[in-house]
């Protein structure tokens, strides 16, 4: 069992706090390390560190700043089976969802490795007789981003490459039940030569968070979590004046029409239903069966949720576990209120043969009501609701009549309404034919309505907007003030 550490100032810091949180591998619920809360002076000075090195970061040229995001993305694929492994003792996934996760984070850096053409801006020779007119995007400050469990190595690079490719400096907080990998990252950014302060990570819980919210030197909050607190988090840094973007939970639908290829389409969904043990905010939680897909699609599902092998990520498994025994317990919680409800579970993946660790297998509900406020509930754990819609008219007035908008996907040979579906479903990203529909690095990672708060989302350009200011300049030279010298 390893102790976790601190990093500020380019070192690396023994916590001083007394409070301590247990990391465990939820595939043995074995305890592997344990976390200390940082303090509120610990807070303060990895803020502090951050602080003082944006001011000599933000003067070195952009064409400088990517140099060590270059050197990065060499030593994250030298380590990147470590990294997978590190991924998966922590959290769960197993090995090729870790590597997966891995891949779009070194996507990532390449991405950010191009800032010297995404930090561009616009130019206007002459707007009025001997003025130019021209914008510029000049680095924000210190960074907070405070980061979720389900994806350790991801999600902090929907962030940190951007922010420090653009100048500004970085204070990371890892999940308190994952943070091995931030501590492996982070060492491999201190041998990438990323300089000292440019890079922090304090651990801990909520307290953490919130004391770097309040900060006053912390200009901006990156969050990814839960809807509840994502609305926290965004009325409470924006209280302060912070910039913020806040990527809540969902509720995902996909849309099955009956011209879908059976096949295809149920192993896709499956993958995203219970991919990642059902965990991560783009897995489909409601399969709409529309018309006649109802009987050949509904076996199909079912027929994939009971096959799903599931058992240890480092095993040739399909599925892992949950990430603790309380999120167990709040799943089976809730799949006991859907049954109190009068639906039923057509399969049950409470009942497993699994000695050890904090198993679900995959669940399909049916049967719940429309009106039922558990249909609407993110469960977050690999359960998929059957729901049965007459015409895809019926289907898009129920994607959009929720209070999420995170993803919708659409499984169809019909371009038309494909085009339809893509037009008029009220969400983020939306998928045709794909069962998880993550952007890309150079695009935005977005969402909508309870899904996101703030303006301005991860990844590519967005990221690049959220982390500067934009500065607009308006110049003249008169030709006889040039006359004099």
């Amino acid at each position: 069992m390893q102790d976790v550490y601190h990093y500020w100032a380019g070192e690396w810091r023994k916590p001083q706090g007394t409070v301590s949180l247990p990391v465990h591998d939820p595939a043995k619920a074995e305890q592997v390390a344990q976390v200390f809360v940082a303090d509120a002076s610990e807070v303060n000075a990895a803020v502090e560190a951050a602080h003082s090195a944006f001011r000599s970061w933000r003067q070195v040229p952009v064409t400088e700043r990517v140099q060590p995001l270059f050197r990065l993305k060499a030593v994250l694929e030298r380590d990147f089976e470590a990294l997978a492994r590190t991924i998966t003792l922590e959290c769960g996934k197993t090995l090729a969802e870790s590597r997966g996760e891995m891949r779009r984070a070194i996507e990532n850096v390449e991405t950010a490795c191009g800032m010297p053409y995404l930090l561009q801006s616009g130019f206007n020779e002459g707007i009025a007789a001997g003025i130019d007119e021209f914008s510029i995007r000049q680095p924000l400050g210190v960074a907070a981003i405070l980061c979720p469990f389900n994806f350790p190595g991801m999600i902090p690079f929907w962030f940190v490459p951007y922010a420090i490719a653009v100048g500004c400096s970085v204070v990371i907080k890892p999940s308190e039940r994952v943070p091995l990998t931030m501590q492996m990252l982070m060492q491999l950014m201190q041998e990438s030569g990323v300089p000292a302060g440019v890079v922090n990570v304090i651990n801990g819980g909520r307290s953490v968070s919130e004391a770097l919210i309040a900060h006053p030197h912390v200009r901006s909050i990156s969050f990814v979590g839960s809807s509840t607190a994502a609305r926290n988090v965004y009325t409470q840094a924006a209280s302060y004046g912070k910039r913020v973007q806040c990527q809540g939970g969902a509720k995902n639908p996909v849309v099955i029409l009956p011209d879908a290829d059976l096949e295809t389409t149920t192993a896709v969904i499956a993958d995203s239903a219970f991919g990642c043990a059902g965990q991560r905010c783009l897995a489909a939680s409601v399969a709409i069966l529309v018309g006649e897909a109802k009987h050949p699609f509904g076996d199909s599902l079912r027929e994939s949720a009971v096959s799903r092998k599931t058992g240890n990520g480092f095993d040739d498994v399909q599925m892992g576990p949950v990430i603790s025994d309380a999120s167990r317990t709040r799943i089976h919680g809730l799949l006991e209120d859907i049954e109190r409800s009068g639906a039923r579970l057509s399969v049950d993946g409470r009942q497993h043969d699994l000695a050890s660790g904090y198993f679900v297998r995959p669940t399909i509900v049916e049967g719940l009501r429309e009106a039922s406020e558990l249909l609407r509930t993110e469960i977050f754990g690999p359960v998929l609701t059957l729901v049965e819609k007459p015409s895809i008219e019926a289907a898009l007035e129920f994607v959009n009549s929720g209070a999420y908008g995170n993803m919708a996907c659409l499984f169809t040979r019909s371009g038309e309404a494909a085009r339809r579906f893509r037009s008029e479903a009220e969400v983020g990203n939306v998928g045709i034919n794909v069962g998880v529909a993550a952007p890309m690095s150079f695009f935005p990672f977005s969402g909508a309505r309870e899904s996101f708060f703030g303006d301005l989302h991860g990844q590519g350009k967005d990221a690049v907007r959220f982390f500067t200011n934009e500065k607009v300049v308006v110049e003249r030279w008169p030709k006889e003030w040039s006359r004099k010298f």
